[in-house]
């Protein structure tokens, strides 16, 4: 049984002047006030030598903590995260221990956390529950430029009151950014000459993740778009999450949350402005800033250009000799067995190859992309 709570201190005198009484043994006396005799005793002694001061309860804190961090390292990581406000601590010491490389000592990430905890320099969130689907196959890569993710991250006003659209490309496999570009507007003809100019610099990706807005897909068959159209003239695959799925490219949307957090707030005054806001972040995130997904490797240390360079002209189209090819008109049309069919005003003047699989089915291909089937009972093309 512990002493009293109300008043230990005095359960303590009373304890001693009961000792210096003589009337009770040791055992008797422990016995009465419900404490061991090595307790009774260590009090008794406390008193002789400190009177009543030493009837208080003395501090448990160590005199020495071999964990503690130096005063100097503690100054160099508040110094960083002040820096780099949205950094944890794992980032904080991969960049430190990269830029001190002859100081040694550096604490453990979660003795930083509570270091930055302490110091006020953490704002705390509530955890929240991550969402898993049972049913969404992630992207899968073996090495850079097996696919890229794009995307536009949501629009905003700049300080003068014109829309930016922030279109976002980056390498799966290493979480390069690619690109980071404010747009105007949406439209295919804002957005193709960032792509070219990042197929021109970086080469040509197996395939690209997007999801299904403009200017990326449309309603028609296959989604078909002036954008991927192109995309597949030039030997890209296209992938396209489930309508409503962000969450199926969770990188790229985990990439954007950064970007927003670091980049939009505040937003500055001009697109021109924000766009060198862009810029900056694009450096810092690929060459600076470690990624947890690498290990604490930066993006940029991960990164290699892809072997397949963009082309100067469009490679021809080629069809085995058994199918059928067509092009399409300026309508989006094509005749078949005297029948003329809308296929999508995106594939103006391309050529399509259709391959009879069954008796009177046909199976519509562009470039390797199976886009639609062909029934001759009704001559519906179906996607």
């Amino acid at each position: 049984m512990p002493w009293l709570e109300t008043a230990p201190v005095e359960q303590r005198l009373r304890f001693i002047d009961d000792a210096r009484s003589d009337r009770f043994s040791m055992a008797e006396l422990c016995a009465r006030y419900g404490v061991s005799r090595r307790v009774g005793y260590k009090w008794i002694e406390r008193f002789q030598e400190e009177g009543r001061r030493g009837l208080h309860d003395r501090s448990r804190a160590p005199h020495h903590c071999p964990h503690r961090i130096n005063a100097e390292l503690a100054e160099l990581l508040c110094a960083m995260r002040r820096a780099h406000p949205l950094w944890g601590a794992r980032k904080l010491l991969t960049v430190l221990a990269t830029r001190h490389p002859r100081v040694t000592g550096w604490p453990a990430p979660s003795t930083a956390a509570d270091l930055l905890a302490r110091r006020g320099l953490v704002q705390r969130r509530r955890r929240r529950r991550p969402h898993i689907h049972p049913g969404v196959v992630p992207a899968t890569t073996a090495e850079p430029n097996d696919l890229w993710t794009a995307d536009f991250k949501g629009q905003f006003r700049t300080g003068n009151r014109i829309y930016c659209y922030p279109l976002t490309m980056a390498d799966q496999h290493t979480r390069f950014l690619l690109t980071c570009h404010g747009l105007l507007s949406t439209q295919t003809v804002t957005a193709r000459p960032i792509f070219e100019r990042t197929f021109r610099e970086y080469g040509l990706p197996k395939a690209i993740r997007t999801d299904n807005g403009v200017p990326f897909a449309t309603q028609a068959i296959h989604g078909l778009s002036y954008l991927n159209v192109w995309w597949m003239r030039l030997g890209i695959q296209h992938q396209r999450i489930l309508p409503g799925r962000p969450d199926q490219n969770g990188a790229h949307e985990r990439m954007h949350r950064t970007l927003k957090r670091q980049v939009t707030r505040p937003v500055r005054r001009t697109c021109a402005t924000q766009q060198l806001a862009f810029d900056e972040f694009r450096a810092e995130y690929n060459t600076i800033r470690p990624h947890e997904w690498l290990n604490q490797d930066t993006p940029g240390s991960r990164y290699r250009s892809s072997p397949r360079p963009f082309p100067n002209r469009l490679p021809s189209l080629e069809y085995p000799e058994h199918f059928v090819v067509k092009k399409i008109t300026t309508g989006g049309t094509f005749r078949f067995r005297h029948k003329l069919l809308y296929l999508a005003n995106a594939m103006v003047d391309q050529h399509i190859g259709l391959e009879e699989t069954d008796d009177g089915v046909w199976n519509i291909h562009f470039n390797t992309v199976l886009l639609a089937t062909l029934d001759e009972k009704d001559y519906i093309i179906r996607g």
